[in-house]
C-alpha cells in the first residue's frame, strides 16, 4: 500500500474516532436524543471495507453505525443534526443515532433491530444482480446477530443465488453484556460460511492493512460472480455498549489490553516505522480533523428542531397518519 492510501485510511479512522468522542461529549450534556452507541475501537473495519466502495455500492448498518456512515461518505453536520434531533439531519431529526440513512452515498440505513439489516442487504444484492450491474453490497452486523435467524436465512438465500454481497461480522466479543463465548459455541463465526457453501475468512479487525486487503479479495470474488463472502472481523469496542454503560461485565485489565491493540495506534506505528511520518505530522492531522468535527457539531447545534406540524410527515401511509393525528389532537382537547 502506498503512503497516500494509508494516510487516507488513517484520516478516516481518526475522523470516526473524533466524531464518536464528540458524540460522548454531547451525550454528557444531554444534547443528544435517545441512546448513543459508539464505534470506538472498531474504526479500521469501516475504513478498510468502505474504501473499496462507490456510491453505487450499498451498505446496511447497525445500531453502532456512525463509523459505517462516515466511511461511506456522509456529511458530519447532517449526522450531528440527526443525533441532536434537528430538522437538518439525515432523517429530519426523527431517526436519531440508530437510524441514520444516506441513500445518496449508498447507505441503506442503520438498524436498531439486531440482524435487521442482513436480509435487506440480500434484497439489494438481488436487485444489483437482476440489473446486471457490477456493484455489490456490504452488510455490517455484530457477533450477536450471527445467532439470529435472519443471518442464516440470508446467507442461505445469497448462496443459492450467488448474490454480490459481503457479510461483515464485527465480532467485538460482546452482545451488550454477554461475552461471545457464552452465546456461541464455536471459536470462529466465519466457519459457519461452510454450511452454506460460501467462503468464510477470519480477519484481524484492528489491523487496517489486513482489513483492506481481505476486503479487496472479497470484492473481487462477489463482483466476478463467485457468490457471497463472510468476513469475520475480530475486534473490540473500547467504550461501553452505550453511553452510560457501567461496563461491570468486563474488567479494566481486559479493556486496557485491547487498548494496546487500538487500530489507530497500530496504524500510527506503521506510518512512523515504514513511511517516515513523525509524531508532529500525526498530531497535525489529528488536530485538523478534530477542528473539522467540532465545527460540524457547532453548526448542527444552530439548526432548528422539527416542527410539531411535521410529526406525521414521511410516514408510509400519509392519509392514515393524518387521521390518527387529528384523533390525537381531538383527544387532547385541542381541536
Amino acid at each position: 500500500m502506498n503512503k497516500e492510501k494509508l494516510l487516507d485510511l488513517y484520516r478516516m479512522m481518526v475522523q470516526i474516532r473524533e466524531f464518536e468522542n464528540e458524540c460522548i461529549e454531547l451525550a454528557k450534556s444531554n444534547a443528544t436524543r435517545a441512546a448513543v452507541h459508539t464505534y470506538i475501537g472498531e474504526e479500521a473495519i469501516a475504513a478498510g471495507v468502505c474504501a473499496h466502495m462507490s456510491n453505487q455500492d450499498y451498505i446496511t448498518s447497525t445500531h453502532r453505525g456512525h463509523g459505517h456512515c462516515i466511511a461511506k461518505g456522509a456529511d458530519l453536520e447532517k449526522m450531528f443534526a440527526e443525533l441532536l434531533g434537528r430538522e437538518g439531519g439525515y432523517c429530519k431529526g426523527k431517526g436519531g443515532s440508530m437510524h441514520i440513512a444516506d441513500l445518496a452515498t449508498g447507505n441503506l440505513g442503520a438498524n436498531g433491530i439486531v440482524g435487521g439489516g442482513i436480509p435487506l442487504a440480500v434484497g439489494a444484492a438481488l436487485g444489483i444482480q437482476l440489473d446486471n450491474k457490477k456493484n455489490f453490497v456490504v452488510s455490517f452486523f455484530g457477533d450477536g446477530a450471527a445467532n439470529e435467524g435472519s443471518f442464516h436465512e440470508a446467507l442461505n438465500m445469497a448462496s443459492i443465488w450467488s448474490l454480490p454481497v459481503i457479510f461483515v461480522c464485527e465480532n467485538n466479543e460482546y452482545g451488550i453484556s454477554t461475552h461471545v463465548s457464552k452465546s456461541t459455541n464455536i471459536q470462529n463465526i466465519a466457519i459457519r460460511a461452510m454450511s452454506y457453501g460460501i467462503k468464510g475468512v477470519v480477519v484481524d479487525g484492528n489491523n487496517i492493512l489486513e482489513v483492506y486487503e481481505e476486503t479487496r479479495k472479497a470484492v473481487d470474488d462477489v463482483v466476478s460472480g463467485q457468490g457471497p463472502v463472510l468476513l469475520e472481523m475480530k475486534t473490540y469496542r473500547m467504550s461501553g455498549h452505550y453511553f452510560g454503560d457501567n461496563q461491570n461485565y468486563r474488567t479494566k485489565d481486559e479493556v486496557n489490553q485491547w487498548k494496546e491493540k487500538d487500530p489507530i495506534l497500530r496504524c500510527e506505528q506503521i506510518l512512523q516505522k515504514e513511511y517516515d511520518l513523525t509524531e508532529e505530522d500525526l498530531l497535525t492531522i489529528r488536530k485538523n480533523i478534530r477542528t473539522e468535527v467540532l465545527a460540524a457539531s457547532e453548526k448542527a447545534k444552530l439548526q432548528p428542531e422539527p416542527m410539531i406540524e411535521d410529526l406525521t410527515g414521511d410516514l408510509f401511509d400519509q392519509k392514515f397518519a393524518d387521521i390518527e393525528w387529528k384523533s390525537f389532537v381531538k383527544a387532547q382537547g385541542k381541536g
